[in-house]
């Protein structure tokens, strides 16, 4: 738990409830956490998503691991400690996503179950959908996208998950999506057709 530094701080109560809001927009707020290796797919399948979901009309964003660290993490780095606080961070972000009725996508690696577990924790109940992008570690490093994998063989990053750091797959995510067969639309079809299923899209 994040030790509260701050004093003399008094929670407010907004007067448009969550509901309301989510109301508004004619759908629920939800987040979708895709977790996998570098070069699974996250951020693809993330976006692909969010372009189906807004060509349905419904309120939706993505945050991006890379894009989050330029700006709001950028003062942090990739051991253990600073990717628990990337993850606590962009947590309690998507958090007020979702309580403003928007369906966020995160798409960042998360390597450690205790830190998605506790993102899922600061969620209400089904807001929290743990998307698992499982492509084994020999399909990554042959796709390579960033070139990190040879980087990382080379010795030139350090704390790299899957060559140096470890990467802890979810055990019970509500969705897993197969980056090793299929491709970036059928996957974000799954995702899609698996928030219709479950009522959170826009009738």
């Amino acid at each position: 738990m994040t030790e509260q530094k701050a004093t003399n701080v008094t929670w407010h109560e907004q007067r448009v409830s969550d509901k309301e809001r989510c109301e508004l927009n004619g759908h629920k707020g939800v987040m979708l956490w895709f977790t996998g290796l570098s070069g699974a797919g996250k951020s693809t399948v993330a976006n692909t998503v969010d372009h189906l979901l807004h060509s349905k009309g419904n309120h939706s964003y993505v945050l991006d691991g890379d894009n989050i660290r330029m700006g709001l993490n950028k003062n942090l780095g990739f051991s253990a400690e600073d990717r628990a606080e990337n993850i606590r961070r962009i947590g309690e972000v998507g958090k007020l996503f979702v309580g403003a009725g928007v369906i966020t996508s995160t798409a960042f690696i998360s390597p450690y179950r205790e830190d998605r577990d506790k993102v899922r924790e600061l969620m209400g109940e089904g807001e929290f959908i743990e998307v698992y992008v499982n492509a084994s570690l020999a399909t990554c490093e042959e796709r390579d996208p960033k070139g990190l994998y040879k980087k990382a063989r080379a010795g030139e990053i350090k704390n790299f998950t899957g060559i140096d750091d470890p990467y802890e797959a979810p055990e019970n995510a509500e969705l897993v999506l197969d980056s090793d067969s299929k491709g970036i639309d059928e996957l974000a079809e799954e995702v899609v057709a698996y928030l219709e299923s479950k009522g959170y899209l826009k009738a």
